[in-house]
């Protein structure tokens, strides 16, 4: 079943006359992040997101490396949702010769270009900070992987967005479904439906999968009959703590810190968790959990824009938030203040007890919540809030560890703060609710991706093979003809 990597085109059979279908992943191949899959049908190459990997200085490299394929030779580029693994190379991929169209829902449109542009405001400050340091040590800059300039390039492929459940032709015999993911708002799985020179062929792709049962999206549509089923496995190997247990937990740790004179440092992903952790404390305070007195900041220009564009795409809400929105602001509380600018991010830190700061990125690779961890992870007083998944590598990773120091820009840091983990608010949906979705529809094979090796993706294989499933676990560059 397995052919040799190629970039090539794939060629047509001599003895049929038919061509193949030939899937290969080029990233989130036994690992998280970095989302990249390839399919290639008759002489169309269609590419399913084209995500940055994240986690540490080993994905940083994988970024700067060619691709494994040709970025010229893509015809089309599906985007699930905005997530940075999922379309933070997009300016990359543009930069080195895309020029197909880009497909995707509107909310997801929106993000991805505050999601792009912010990654690249974020390399191109990387870089400058790299280039000081190596001309102290006599050492060659490489330059950004994108600028700004590439960010706004890339905007400018997307193409007319879709919508959910509406069948639309992608190319000559090959029809696209996007289905609402519940991940993040304006996320999809998406359904190709292949001809393959009269040998039709479908697979659905699941993109990352939202949990059940969440106060703003709505609940994930469960995977239509397919052929193939590529699947994501963040979270294959266990259940997620109930809901209301982690928000009470939540509580427990703002109340407890506050109480104690710290300030609390929430690490949020911008998208969806930011919106949700607002949406909840200023439940809270409305219901008199925490005091309506204490200051929120939200520093994270991302999420700010993410969150103005929540309030633009009401079509991608659950019924219940829906009917919230008509009843006041679900995200706005007294004391919220929004920090764009630098000089109000820096006078946060003059703050030593009171507040709750919201600051990216959500893995603690990067961004403003650095400087706050730094001037609040040596004092006993403060917490910091982990709610989000921590990769490999990461900052976080090693906070949800234990570490008793870590390092932040080149500076030691005695980890004395409280550190809480509460993964009830994963946007990824748990073994549970991945195994509904793939139903108990026959299958020819599922491809389980976006899942580390040893953990997640090894568990829903072995849950799988014991249902007597067919599945894969394909490498990075690993091309599997369908």
């Amino acid at each position: 079943m397995l052919s040799p990597t190629s970039s090539s085109r794939p060629a047509r059979s001599k003895a049929s006359g038919k061509s193949t279908i030939t899937y290969t992943c080029h990233g989130a191949a036994k690992e998280v992040t970095g989302s990249c899959h390839l399919l290639e049908c008759g002489n169309q190459r269609l590419l399913i997101d084209c995500g940055l990997f994240q986690g540490g200085r080993e994905q940083d490299r994988a970024n700067a490396e060619p691709f494994g394929f040709d970025p010229a030779s893509i015809d089309v580029l599906l985007l699930t949702h905005a997530h940075l693994d999922h379309c933070g190379r997009i300016p990359k991929l543009v930069k080195e010769g895309f020029r197909g169209r880009i497909v995707a829902t509107s909310a997801t449109r929106d993000l991805a270009r505050v999601v792009m542009l912010d990654a690249a405001g974020l390399q191109e400050e990387d870089a400058r900070r790299a280039q000081r340091s190596g001309h102290r040590r006599g050492v060659a800059n490489t330059g950004p992987l994108y600028t700004l300039d590439d960010a706004l390039h890339a905007m400018d492929f997307f193409g007319e967005p879709v919508a959910y459940d509406r069948e639309i032709v992608i190319a000559d015999g090959i029809r696209a479904t996007f289905r609402d993911a519940g991940h993040i708002l304006g996320s999809a799985s998406i359904l190709l439906q292949l001809d393959g020179g009269g040998r039709p062929c479908s697979v659905v792709f699941s993109g990352d999968l939202g949990n059940p049962g969440r106060p703003i999206l709505r609940n994930p549509e469960p995977a239509p009959q397919a052929d193939y089923v590529v699947m994501e496995t963040t979270y294959g190997d266990r259940p997620h703590r109930a809901l209301p247990d982690s928000v009470d937990e939540l509580y427990r740790a703002v109340k407890q810190t506050i109480d104690r004179g710290g300030n609390v440092i929430i690490p949020t992903f911008a998208l969806e968790r930011a919106q949700e952790i607002l949406y909840y404390l200023n439940q809270g305070m409305q219901q008199g959990m925490l005091s309506a007195h204490t200051p929120v900041f939200m520093d994270s220009p991302m999420a700010i824009s993410a969150t103005e564009i929540f309030r633009r795409h009401p079509e991608c809400f659950g019924e219940t938030f829906q009917q919230e929105l008509q009843h006041g602001d679900p995200f706005g509380m007294p004391n919220l203040h929004f920090c764009r600018d630098t000089a109000d991010s820096i006078a946060i830190n003059h703050i030593e007890s009171g507040a709750i700061i919201l600051a990216g990125s959500g893995m603690c690779t990067g961004g403003r919540v650095l400087h706050h961890l730094r001037h609040n992870l040596w004092r006993e007083r403060s917490s910091v809030v982990l709610v989000g998944y921590a990769a490999e590598g990461s900052l976080a990773r090693r906070l949800v560890d234990g570490a008793k120091h870590v390092r932040i820009y080149n500076e030691d840091v005695r980890v004395s703060a409280q550190v809480w983990t509460i993964n009830g608010f994963s946007a990824h949906a748990d073994q549970a609710t991945l195994l509904n979705w793939l139903g108990t529809s026959q299958r020819k094979r599922v491809l389980l991706v976006h899942g580390e090796y040893e953990r997640g993706m090894r568990a829903m294989a072995e849950r799988l093979g014991g249902a007597g499933v067919a599945y894969q676990m394909p490498g990075r560059g690993e091309a599997i003809l369908l």
